[in-house]
């Protein structure tokens, strides 16, 4: 069987589609993985071969700032009003992002002819080409599925989207273009209307997946309590990831901190030699022997350490990440 699996361009939206994607190639199908470019050596490095789809989220930001009007520049989502930002998110996710995958898919769906294509539920261009191109679909989720007003109206703008793609949408519900949804979210802590949806649903444990790799050399013991805090890699800031370190150094324990792509390490100045801060963190090695979690409530991140069985203080950046703190709070 050939499957086509497809995820939106970032560590979040395509590292949980991984552990399925080798799983069905060990399997015996013929597996490709569709996403942006820059996510393409990790799946290469995952045994999986990589499919262009879509760009960066950063460029389609950028995209949607000039087909509103505004002017860009070299601000950062925290300079921009809240207004605004949540315009330009609906304008990213409802219409810019589906547009360059559905583009980008078509002549790859024509080429591959793929049996079935299981995209990420947040990646809805994929299954616009797949449904334009008769092909079965099955979206698979990433995590919590909350229906904020931002959500609401991001799906609105989808549903112009398709049409104007020429896409059917059945009953106007967009889930609906897939055969069925593979829900890693615990049933405790997913959404209890997504629930009760008439959607088909396949339940499926979250298998956190990590690149290999080895943690700094203070931390590979696991012997000693430390505190592992991460902001994600798309959100976050230098200053916010500095005030974290300070608000935990009065519990006088070792700190692991991933910065991420978005932060570099020496911006975050002169820290105390119990704080050992780095680019990135081998995750799933780290919430073997992490006393707690500090972090930005990233799905992946979120249902990592739920799966680790580890305590969490969730700061949202932005995104899911409110919306996945109320969860764990009130689970």
């Amino acid at each position: 069987m050939r499957i086509l699996f497809a995820g939106a361009g970032n560590f979040g939206h395509v590292y949980p589609l991984i552990p399925l994607a080798t799983a069905a190639k060990a399997a015996g199908h013929e597996v490709s993985f569709a996403t942006g470019e820059q996510l393409h050596p990790a799946l290469v490095r995952a045994g999986l071969d990589p499919v262009k789809a879509g760009r960066p989220v950063p460029e389609a930001f950028m995209e949607a700032v000039r087909a509103m009007g505004h002017q860009g520049g070299d601000l950062g989502a925290q300079d921009v009003p809240p207004e605004v930002l949540a315009a330009l998110h609906v304008e990213v996710f409802g219409s810019v992002l589906p547009r360059w995958v559905a583009a980008d898919l078509a002549p790859e769906l024509e080429r591959l002819r793929p049996d079935l294509v299981v995209y990420e539920a947040l990646n809805p261009g994929a299954s616009f080409a797949a449904r334009l191109a008769g092909i079965p679909a099955v979206a698979h989720g990433v995590g919590l599925m909350a229906q904020g007003p931002e959500d609401l109206a991001v799906q609105e703008k989808l549903l112009a989207t398709a049409a104007d793609l020429g896409v059917d949408v059945p009953g106007g519900q967009l889930l609906a273009l897939a055969r069925t949804y593979i829900d890693i979210c615990p049933p405790s802590i997913q959404d209890p209307h997504f629930l009760a949806a008439p959607l088909p649903r396949i339940e499926q444990r979250s298998v956190a997946y990590a690149e290999p790799g080895e943690l700094p050399e203070p931390f590979r013991s696991g012997s000693e309590p430390f505190v592992y805090v991460t902001l994600g890699t798309a959100l976050g800031s230098a200053d916010v990831l500095r005030t974290v370190v300070q608000g935990l150094l009065p519990l006088n324990v070792p700190l692991l901190v991933a910065a991420g792509p978005v932060v570099p390490v020496e911006e975050l100045g002169e820290l105390p030699d119990r704080v050992v801060a780095v680019p990135w963190v081998a995750q799933a090695k780290a919430l073997e022997s992490a006393s707690l979690v500090v972090q930005h409530g990233g799905a992946g991140t979120t249902l990592a350490t739920l799966a680790a069985g580890l305590p969490q203080l969730v700061l949202p950046q932005g995104a899911d990440g409110p919306a996945n703190g109320r969860a764990v709070r009130d689970a």
